[in-house]
């Protein structure tokens, strides 16, 4: 497979945010990589896309050994990449604190936080390393990353992490042309959040349906940050359906 255009790598690409995401940078001209569990999936939204510029390669973001075998499989087929979006994650969200079981805290860490570490030094070791140097990673935080909802400890957690690990991957790739930023996604319409639809504890013990927003908006958003210079971050970006409880009281 040859392309002239640049490379973009998503995770979790085989549904929701991911695959709005994936198609997203088809659409504009991107070879894209397309990684998660399921490679149905994944070929489906190749086959939905209709591109020849798609990759699919089935891997697990929490197993040091399949994410070497993804960055593998990148550098053979394209020789480079210059943005990842790291958009896997897994919820955990509904459990009370006191009943949290700790397969249930290690599987959501080993997914939404260790795995996004693994694919970010993935890239961020080819984008050091190949000519010309640099390129963009970008994190998928949550509203989450600002205010937890009741009963997403493990979720929360993880994505308060984040924003660490965006921070510090900003800050150590700047000598490589390394840019890192984080969009905080608040209610995008995906087979995850559709819940918020049919109505989701609040702060105050009642349950509320919240508006929603389309995933294309989200898609939008993290192409135009992907299209930027490299001279150029948006370093933190929250996108969220303007209605939801968010901002001030509820």
């Amino acid at each position: 497979m040859t392309t002239t255009s640049k490379v973009a790598l998503i995770t979790g690409a085989g549904s929701g945010i991911g695959k709005a995401v994936a198609l997203a940078f088809l659409r504009h001209g991107y070879s894209v990589v397309l990684a998660g569990r399921r490679a149905d999936a994944l070929e489906a939204v190749i086959k939905e896309s209709a591109s020849s510029q798609a990759l699919a390669v089935a891997s697990d973001v929490s197993n040091p050994q399949s994410v070497a075998a993804l960055f593998a499989k990148i550098k053979d087929t394209f020789g480079r990449v210059d943005v990842i979006f790291n958009n896997a994650g897994i919820s955990g969200i509904g459990t009370g604190f006191e009943d949290i079981a700790f397969d249930t805290w290690q599987s959501v860490v080993n997914t939404n936080l260790t795995g996004s570490f693994l694919c970010a030094q993935g890239a961020f070791r080819m984008m050091k390393d190949q000519s010309p140097q640099g390129g963009r990673i970008i994190n998928n935080g949550s509203i989450s990353a600002h205010a937890p909802r009741p009963n997403s400890a493990p979720y929360t957690s993880t994505k308060h992490a984040i924003t660490g690990l965006t921070k510090s991957i900003s800050l150590d790739g700047r000598k490589y042309n390394i840019a890192c930023g984080q969009i905080d996604i608040g209610n995008a319409m995906t087979e995850m959040a559709a819940r918020m639809a049919k109505g989701v504890p609040q702060a105050n013990g009642e349950i509320a349906i919240e508006p929603m927003m389309d995933a294309n908006e989200v898609a939008d958003a993290v192409v135009h940050m992907a299209g930027l210079p490299l001279s150029t971050n948006v370093q933190f970006m929250t996108i969220m359906a303007t209605k939801m409880p968010f901002v001030g009281r509820g």
